[in-house]
C-alpha cells in the first residue's frame, strides 16, 4: 500500500512541476485521491490491482453518502488523471478509468447582475474608504474587474509593472501561468490612473521610512503581500449594501459573470469571451448562450413574419367578433 501512496505523491508533484497546478488545485486532488485509496484499501485492493469495476463501485459509494453529482464528478476526474499519469509513467500496463462515464456536472446557470446594478456598485465604490487613497483604489478595484472579467485572485495580484504607462491593453497571469491580454475601457483606465498617482505617493512615503518597494498594484501589509481575495470579498459586500443591491446576490464570481453576460447580450462573439475569460475550452463559455438563447427568442417572437402575420390574424379575428 506505501506503492500506492507513492503513485499519489509522484502525480501531484507532477502537476505542479509540468503544469503549474494552483495549490488549491493541489488540496483538492490530494484530498478526493486519499478518499479513493482509503476506501479501495477497505476493500483489500490496491492503485495497481483495481479495475474498472472497482472504480465503478466506488462512485456508487459516493453515490450513496449523498454526494453531490459536481463532487462525484470531481472525484471522477482526479482519479481520470491518476490512472492516465500512471499509464503515461508506465506504472500500470493499463488505465481501468479511460472507459468509465461520469455522473457529469448539472448546468446550473450562473448568478448575475443586470448592468444597472453593476453601475450601482462602481458609483458606490467612488467614495467609499476612510480616505481619498482607499476611495481611489476601491474604485480602481471594481472598475479593473468589470472592465475585464478577471477572476479575484488575478485581480488582488496584479504586478503594478502591469499598469504603468497608461495600457490600453492589460496583461493578466492565469490559470497554470497562462498569460493573456484583455483591452481596458476608458472609464477603467481612468480608475487605474487615478489610483497610481495615490499609491505611488504612498510607496513614496513608506521608502523614505526605509520600508521596500511592493511589485503589487494592490498592495497589502500581510503575508501574501497584496489585498486578499477575503478582503476584496468582504468590500464588495459593504458595496452592495451601500449601492441597494442585495448582498446575497454579489459576489466577484457574479461580477465575472456579469462581464461575460453583458458582453454577449450586447452581440459579442461567445469565442471572443472565452479569450477575455482565459477559458481553455469554450464549453466552459458556452454556459453563457443562455442569454444569447433568450434574446434570440425575443427577436424571433418580435419579428418573425410567421410570428408577426398571426398576431395580426388574432388581432383581426378579435375585431370581427366584436362587431
Amino acid at each position: 500500500m506505501s506503492n500506492d501512496r507513492g503513485w499519489i505523491s509522484l502525480f501531484l508533484e507532477a502537476q505542479a512541476a509540468e503544469l503549474g497546478a494552483a495549490n488549491n488545485t493541489l488540496l483538492a486532488y490530494e484530498r478526493d485521491l486519499r478518499d479513493f485509496h482509503k476506501w479501495i484499501v477497505h476493500q483489500g485492493l490496491s492503485l495497481s490491482s483495481s479495475s474498472q469495476t472497482d472504480i465503478e463501485s466506488y462512485l456508487v459509494h459516493c453515490d450513496e453518502q449523498g454526494l453531490a453529482r459536481a463532487t462525484r464528478a470531481r472525484r471522477l476526474s482526479a482519479i481520470r488523471q491518476l490512472y492516465r499519469f500512471a499509464f503515461d509513467e508506465r506504472l500500470r500496463a493499463d488505465n481501468p478509468a479511460i472507459r468509465i462515464k461520469g455522473p457529469g456536472k448539472a448546468q446550473r446557470l450562473p448568478k448575475t447582475l443586470s448592468e444597472d446594478e453593476v453601475g450601482d456598485l462602481l458609483d458606490a465604490s467612488l467614495d467609499h474608504g476612510r480616505s481619498p487613497a482607499d476611495q481611489a483604489r476601491n474604485a480602481c478595484l471594481m472598475a479593473l474587474l468589470y472592465a475585464t472579467g478577471m477572476r479575484v485572485s488575478e485581480l488582488v495580484s496584479l504586478p503594478v509593472a502591469a499598469a504603468r504607462g497608461n495600457p490600453a491593453l492589460l496583461l493578466i497571469k492565469g490559470k497554470g501561468g497562462k498569460e493573456r491580454m484583455v483591452p481596458l475601457s476608458p472609464p477603467a483606465r481612468d480608475a487605474l490612473a487615478n489610483w497610481l498617482v495615490l499609491r505611488d505617493q504612498d510607496e513614496e512615503l513608506a521608502r523614505s521610512k526605509g520600508l521596500p518597494a511592493s511589485p503589487y498594484l494592490f498592495a497589502s501589509n500581510g503575508a501574501s503581500g497584496h489585498l486578499t481575495r477575503h478582503r476584496f470579498y468582504m468590500l464588495i459586500k459593504e458595496l452592495s449594501v451601500k449601492a441597494g443591491v442585495s448582498p446575497a446576490k454579489v459576489t466577484p464570481h457574479t461580477l465575472r459573470h456579469a462581464f461575460a453576460t453583458h458582453l454577449l447580450a450586447n452581440g459579442a462573439d461567445l469565442r471572443a469571451i472565452q479569450t477575455l475569460l482565459g477559458h481553455a475550452d469554450v464549453a466552459t463559455t458556452e454556459i453563457y448562450t443562455h442569454v444569447l438563447e433568450a434574446r434570440l427568442q425575443s427577436l424571433v417572437q418580435d419579428h418573425h413574419p410567421l410570428v408577426t402575420a398571426a398576431r395580426r390574424k388574432a388581432g383581426g379575428n378579435t375585431s370581427s367578433e366584436g362587431q
